[in-house]
């Protein structure tokens, strides 16, 4: 049987490895975010010229949120009868800080945390749709639900997925997460491809400054 140290030490090792497979898999973000979707503090995603510093990122995560959280606390607050409420979530420097060090298990991306924690005290469904590959499947939902995020369904891309365009590909999982009868209310995520194609109620865009963050 394999120890509990050596099953820790091959997570680390393929945890660590995520963020590069990763940045190889999925394609460079779009320039312009979806319609309807939320900037930054500064009201602009163009800090491209210098590296992201950790600080201000947070600083301009938390303004999104700040608009996030008060529309989910609004509409949990009027549910339509029946209704089975979900937030879908993309993970790299989305509900996790991806590209801030290594580490396992990555650290929550606190704002993020903050609004997930409330909605799945209210009965909201978290899901959570990445490009990250199959093989990182049980490591990424283990580090999930460490961090705090209770997972009712995590999409990761299998072998077929890899060669399909990104953002159909998420499309089609919140698709799929409608089709089992959930009204996606919220869809949160850094990148053009993770909010793009429909099938939720608003769209919260986290900075990427161009690209530079996964």
């Amino acid at each position: 049987m394999t120890s509990r140290r050596t099953w820790w030490h091959r997570a680390s090792l393929v945890a660590v490895s995520a963020t590069a497979l990763v940045a190889m898999a999925a394609p460079a973000d779009a320039a312009t975010a979806a319609p309807g979707v939320s900037t930054t503090a500064s009201g602009t995603t163009t800090a491209a010229s210098a590296k992201v510093d950790y600080g201000t990122w947070q600083q301009d995560c938390q303004a999104v949120m700040d608009q996030a959280l008060p529309y989910v606390q609004q509409r949990t607050a009027q549910p339509r009868p029946g209704e089975k409420q979900a937030i879908v979530f993309d993970i790299d420097n989305t509900t996790l800080e991806t590209d801030f060090g290594f580490s396992y298990p990555q650290p929550a991306n606190k704002p993020v945390l903050q609004v997930a924690r409330w909605a799945q005290e209210h009965g909201v469904a978290l899901f959570f749709v990445t490009a990250r590959p199959g093989i990182l499947s049980a490591p990424t939902e283990w580090n999930l639900t460490y961090d705090g995020y209770r997972v009712s369904g995590l999409y990761v891309r299998g072998l077929f997925d890899l060669f399909k365009d990104v953002a159909a590909y998420k499309t089609a999982q919140r698709a799929a997460i409608e089709a089992k009868g959930y009204t996606i209310i919220a869809n949160i995520g850094n990148s053009a491809t993770d909010l793009s194609g429909g099938h939720a109620e608003r769209t919260f865009k986290l900075p990427d400054y161009d690209g530079q963050l996964s």
